[in-house]
């Protein structure tokens, strides 16, 4: 799914399950000394993905330790994202000479539960909800909306360390496999992104990527 929207020289690299062994590193395993099951397989699976992706970049696998807002920390060379939900792990990993920022988000692909809309969407966004399920009835747009709000965040915060709540971002999703954030916070050394979505199966997945300067 993760090469059909993000273009080379980025290293995608996703899983549908949790059947390969994984081997964590030390400080990696001490994060999941009281984690359950299904937290502990899709972190090891995560970071299998991502391991892979720096191999496929010619850089050595190190440790992928979260940050102070959780945020995966690479590499100093490196930028990239990771995601996981029900039947999906991916990481998407490039070099910051290739590119300034990552984000993409995975989820299932059902209607959101109730409330999750009114929580997550300004008033411009859900105006727009209805004339994009006259576009394309079979797409969950709620829940796509949430996942481009996800990615936004992720590509966002690696580069300007501020929070971006679900409010500070006016999203508008396309029929065509495209979206566009632009940012609503003042005095934002980001005016916007551009990403793409894909819905496959059961997962819909977000993604932008911004090249570097």
């Amino acid at each position: 799914m993760l090469e059909q929207l993000l273009p080379p020289p980025i290293a995608a690299v996703e899983r549908y399950d949790d059947e390969l062994p994984v081997e964590l590193f030390p400080e990696e395993e001490a994060l999941l000394a009281n984690a359950v099951p299904k937290r502990k397989f899709e972190f090891g699976t995560a970071r299998w993905c991502a391991r892979e992706a720096m191999k496929r970049l010619g850089v050595e696998p190190v440790a992928i330790l979260p940050g102070p807002k959780r945020e995966p920390q690479w590499p100093p060379e490196l930028v990239g994202s990771l995601t996981h939900c029900a039947g999906y792990r991916a990481a998407a990993l490039a070099l910051k000479s290739d590119y300034q920022t990552i984000g993409i988000d995975a989820e299932p692909h059902g209607p959101a539960p109730n409330g999750v809309l009114e929580a997550i969407a300004i008033p411009a966004e859900i105006r727009r909800m209805p004339g994009l399920k006259v576009d394309d009835p079979k797409i969950c747009w709620d829940r796509l909306l949430f996942s481009a709000k996800e990615s936004t965040y992720k590509a966002w915060y690696p580069v300007t360390q501020r929070w971006l709540g679900f409010e500070d971002a006016d999203i508008t999703l396309n029929a065509d496999g495209t979206f566009h954030s632009r940012i609503l916070l003042p005095d934002t050394p980001i005016a916007g992104f551009h990403g793409r979505w894909l819905v496959q199966g059961d997962v819909v997945i977000t993604a932008i990527a911004v090249p570097a300067c």
